[in-house]
């Protein structure tokens, strides 16, 4: 059978019971994975914000609702609630901001945690926090997950790396 192939990006939910690979790029966001070895059944949610009002299109977005969805959609594709494992990423801190900021990174990994905690969904697979971002390809099917961490590149960096491009008075850095 054909694999297909998926990407989402924040706020994005996808479950299938056929053969597909689920793609995303994480930073500072959390990416659920769940799975239903028994029928074969799988889904990744990428949420932003462990809370939120959710209210409209963008519900995806906050963690509570982002697992809901993600549930339903499990379910929806054949999946029982009963049977699910997840594999979690994410929860990076990439950002190099000076002062105060809040902890959006580690508020998210504590979000998921206790979710899955309080839901009795196991854990079988973690790679949450640190300073890299992620790229995460899960397999609906069989529920294997593919990570590979992205160097962080500073922004200093980027523009020693590549020289300005002009068009007329605008200067553009690729």
């Amino acid at each position: 059978m054909r694999t297909g192939t998926v990407t989402i990006s924040i706020g994005g939910v996808y479950a299938s019971g056929q053969p597909t690979v689920i793609k995303t790029l994480l930073g500072s966001c959390i990416a659920v994975c769940l799975h239903d070895a028994v029928r074969g059944v799988g889904g990744m949610n990428h949420f932003m914000l462990p809370s939120g009002s959710g209210d409209g299109d963008d519900a995806g977005r906050f963690g509570v609702h982002a697992m809901d969805l993600l549930i339903g959609a499990i379910m929806k594709a054949g999946g029982d609630r009963r049977g699910l494992v997840a594999k979690v990423f994410g929860g990076a801190n990439v950002l190099d901001v000076p002062g105060p900021v809040v902890d959006v990174p580690r508020q998210n990994v504590a979000f998921i945690r206790t979710f899955l905690e309080e839901e009795e969904i196991p854990v079988v697979s973690a790679d949450l926090g640190g300073r890299y971002a992620r790229h995460v390809h899960f397999h609906t099917q069989d529920g294997r997950a593919f990570v590979k961490r992205v160097r962080r590149v500073r922004a200093q960096e980027r523009l020693r790396a590549a020289p300005p491009v002009k068009y007329g008075e605008i200067t553009l850095f690729e």
